[in-house]
């Protein structure tokens, strides 16, 4: 297996993520009728997102926490759904790369998630 290498890599893990995380009950209404995640729209933003993470790009240039703060405002966010989260994009990760890379993505994953988890007062 390869190491995370560039945009079309990063695309492939979140077309694995998401594949996964709208099938989960547990989750998935929190995508689809909550946020009502229009995915077309969103995957540029989170490609650009994670190059920027991984790449130093500076292809992202938004606020990544307020999205998620009014998504809690909406609909309470629990240590369940982020471990699910955190859960599901590590396995997508494992099953595509390895590496130094692949490393960096999981680790900066599971900040963001604690950050996030904190912010919105997840229990």
């Amino acid at each position: 297996m390869q190491d995370i290498r560039n945009r079309n890599d990063i695309l492939l893990i979140m077309n694995t993520f998401y594949g996964k995380l709208l099938v989960d009950e547990r989750i998935s209404y929190l995508f689809t009728d909550v946020a009502q995640v229009k995915l077309k729209e969103h995957f540029p933003v989170l490609i650009d997102f994670w190059h920027s993470m991984l790449f130093g790009s500076g292809t992202y240039n938004r606020n990544a926490m307020q999205p998620h703060i009014d998504l809690a405002a909406k609909s309470k966010l629990t240590k369940e759904h982020f471990n699910t989260w955190i859960g599901y994009l590590n396995e997508s990760i494992d099953e595509l790369h390895e590496g130094k890379m692949a490393h960096a993505m999981k680790a900066r994953a599971q900040n963001i998630a604690s950050l996030m988890e904190h912010k919105v007062g997840a229990v």
